[in-house]
Protein backbone atom coordinates (compact mmCIF):
# COMPACT_ATOMS: atom_id res chain seq x y z
CA UNK A 1 0.00 0.00 0.00
CA UNK A 2 1.24 3.47 -0.81
CA UNK A 3 1.28 6.05 1.96
CA UNK A 4 -0.44 9.36 1.46
CA UNK A 5 1.11 12.27 3.31
CA UNK A 6 -1.06 15.21 4.36
CA UNK A 7 1.04 16.51 7.29
CA UNK A 8 -1.08 19.62 7.87
CA UNK A 9 -3.97 17.42 9.13
CA UNK A 10 -2.00 16.22 12.19
CA UNK A 11 -2.31 19.67 13.73
CA UNK A 12 -6.10 19.34 13.67
CA UNK A 13 -6.03 15.75 14.94
CA UNK A 14 -3.76 16.50 17.90
CA UNK A 15 -4.79 20.00 18.92
CA UNK A 16 -7.14 20.60 21.81
CA UNK A 17 -10.49 21.53 20.37
CA UNK A 18 -11.69 24.99 21.41
CA UNK A 19 -14.84 25.40 23.46
CA UNK A 20 -17.89 26.79 21.77
CA UNK A 21 -18.70 26.34 18.13
CA UNK A 22 -16.14 27.31 15.50
CA UNK A 23 -18.89 27.59 12.86
CA UNK A 24 -20.67 30.14 15.06
CA UNK A 25 -17.56 31.95 16.31
CA UNK A 26 -15.56 32.47 13.09
CA UNK A 27 -18.18 34.50 11.19
CA UNK A 28 -18.67 36.76 14.24
CA UNK A 29 -15.02 37.83 14.03
CA UNK A 30 -13.93 40.60 11.68
CA UNK A 31 -11.13 38.42 10.26
CA UNK A 32 -12.45 36.95 7.02
CA UNK A 33 -9.02 36.48 5.40
CA UNK A 34 -7.52 34.93 8.55
CA UNK A 35 -10.56 32.65 8.95
CA UNK A 36 -10.67 31.88 5.20
CA UNK A 37 -14.24 33.12 4.87
CA UNK A 38 -14.88 33.60 1.16
CA UNK A 39 -18.49 34.74 1.06
CA UNK A 40 -21.19 35.92 3.45
CA UNK A 41 -24.82 35.43 2.49
CA UNK A 42 -27.86 36.49 4.49
CA UNK A 43 -28.27 33.13 6.25
CA UNK A 44 -25.17 31.07 5.32
CA UNK A 45 -21.51 31.63 4.54
CA UNK A 46 -18.73 29.90 2.62
CA UNK A 47 -15.43 29.17 4.35
CA UNK A 48 -12.40 27.16 3.32
CA UNK A 49 -11.69 24.08 5.41
CA UNK A 50 -8.53 24.84 7.40
CA UNK A 51 -7.52 21.16 7.27
CA UNK A 52 -8.54 20.25 3.72
CA UNK A 53 -8.57 16.91 2.00
CA UNK A 54 -7.79 18.74 -1.25
CA UNK A 55 -7.13 22.34 -2.31
CA UNK A 56 -10.43 24.21 -2.54
CA UNK A 57 -12.18 22.10 0.15
CA UNK A 58 -15.04 24.39 1.19
CA UNK A 59 -17.54 24.41 4.04
CA UNK A 60 -20.96 26.01 3.77
CA UNK A 61 -22.70 26.67 7.06
CA UNK A 62 -25.73 28.54 8.29
CA UNK A 63 -25.05 31.34 10.76
CA UNK A 64 -27.72 29.88 13.03
CA UNK A 65 -26.50 27.08 15.27
CA UNK A 66 -28.49 23.96 14.48
CA UNK A 67 -27.34 20.34 14.26
CA UNK A 68 -29.77 19.07 11.65
CA UNK A 69 -30.55 19.73 8.01
CA UNK A 70 -34.24 19.25 8.67
CA UNK A 71 -34.16 22.06 11.25
CA UNK A 72 -33.08 24.66 8.70
CA UNK A 73 -35.77 27.12 7.69
CA UNK A 74 -36.81 27.11 4.05
CA UNK A 75 -34.84 30.34 3.51
CA UNK A 76 -31.71 28.91 5.17
CA UNK A 77 -31.96 25.68 3.20
CA UNK A 78 -32.56 27.40 -0.15
CA UNK A 79 -29.61 29.75 0.31
CA UNK A 80 -27.43 26.92 1.63
CA UNK A 81 -27.85 24.82 -1.49
CA UNK A 82 -27.62 27.86 -3.77
CA UNK A 83 -24.18 28.44 -2.20
CA UNK A 84 -23.28 24.79 -2.80
CA UNK A 85 -24.14 25.30 -6.47
CA UNK A 86 -22.28 28.62 -6.65
CA UNK A 87 -19.23 27.02 -5.04
CA UNK A 88 -19.14 24.30 -7.68
CA UNK A 89 -19.27 26.92 -10.45
CA UNK A 90 -16.43 28.91 -8.89
CA UNK A 91 -14.25 25.87 -8.20
CA UNK A 92 -14.74 24.66 -11.78
CA UNK A 93 -13.72 28.08 -13.09
CA UNK A 94 -10.67 28.47 -10.87
CA UNK A 95 -9.29 24.93 -10.50
CA UNK A 96 -10.89 22.81 -13.26
CA UNK A 97 -11.33 19.70 -11.07
CA UNK A 98 -12.44 16.44 -12.63
CA UNK A 99 -15.25 15.99 -10.12
CA UNK A 100 -16.53 16.75 -6.62
CA UNK A 101 -17.48 15.09 -3.37
CA UNK A 102 -20.37 16.99 -1.83
CA UNK A 103 -21.98 16.03 1.42
CA UNK A 104 -22.63 16.45 5.08
CA UNK A 105 -21.65 14.23 7.97
CA UNK A 106 -24.68 14.47 10.25
CA UNK A 107 -23.94 13.10 13.70
CA UNK A 108 -20.71 11.92 15.29
CA UNK A 109 -21.22 8.30 14.19
CA UNK A 110 -21.46 9.57 10.59
CA UNK A 111 -18.02 11.14 10.91
CA UNK A 112 -18.97 14.70 11.82
CA UNK A 113 -16.04 16.54 13.40
CA UNK A 114 -18.46 19.33 14.32
CA UNK A 115 -21.66 17.45 15.00
CA UNK A 116 -23.74 20.16 16.61
CA UNK A 117 -23.72 22.68 13.71
CA UNK A 118 -24.96 21.48 10.33
CA UNK A 119 -22.63 22.23 7.41
CA UNK A 120 -21.86 20.91 3.95
CA UNK A 121 -18.49 19.97 2.49
CA UNK A 122 -17.47 20.54 -1.11
CA UNK A 123 -14.25 18.76 -2.04
CA UNK A 124 -12.85 19.20 -5.56
CA UNK A 125 -11.38 15.99 -6.97
CA UNK A 126 -8.74 15.24 -9.57
CA UNK A 127 -7.75 11.95 -11.13
CA UNK A 128 -5.23 10.31 -8.79
CA UNK A 129 -5.80 12.52 -5.74
CA UNK A 130 -6.54 11.45 -2.18
CA UNK A 131 -9.81 9.92 -1.04
CA UNK A 132 -11.75 9.76 2.21
CA UNK A 133 -10.78 6.14 2.78
CA UNK A 134 -7.45 4.33 2.44
CA UNK A 135 -6.58 3.85 -1.19
CA UNK A 136 -4.60 0.96 -2.61
CA UNK A 137 -3.41 2.47 -5.90
CA UNK A 138 -1.01 5.07 -7.22
CA UNK A 139 -2.14 8.14 -5.32
CA UNK A 140 -0.70 11.55 -4.68
CA UNK A 141 -1.81 14.58 -2.72
CA UNK A 142 -2.45 17.69 -4.82
CA UNK A 143 -0.66 20.28 -2.65
CA UNK A 144 -1.47 23.96 -2.33
CA UNK A 145 -1.03 26.32 0.61
CA UNK A 146 -4.26 27.58 2.19
CA UNK A 147 -3.28 31.22 1.68
CA UNK A 148 -2.70 30.60 -2.03
CA UNK A 149 -6.05 28.83 -2.38
CA UNK A 150 -7.77 31.71 -0.57
CA UNK A 151 -6.16 34.26 -2.91
CA UNK A 152 -7.39 32.24 -5.90
CA UNK A 153 -10.99 32.12 -4.63
CA UNK A 154 -11.62 35.34 -2.71
CA UNK A 155 -13.86 37.73 -4.61
CA UNK A 156 -15.14 35.02 -6.99
CA UNK A 157 -18.44 34.51 -5.17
Amino acid sequence: MEHIWAPWRIQYILEEKPGGCILCDKPKEDKDAQNYILYRGKRNYIMMNSYPYNPGHLLIAPYRHTPALEELTEEERNEHFELVSRSIRVLKEVFQPGGFNIGANIGKVAGAGIDDHFHSHIVPRWQGDTNYVPVLADIRVVPQALADTYKSLVGKF
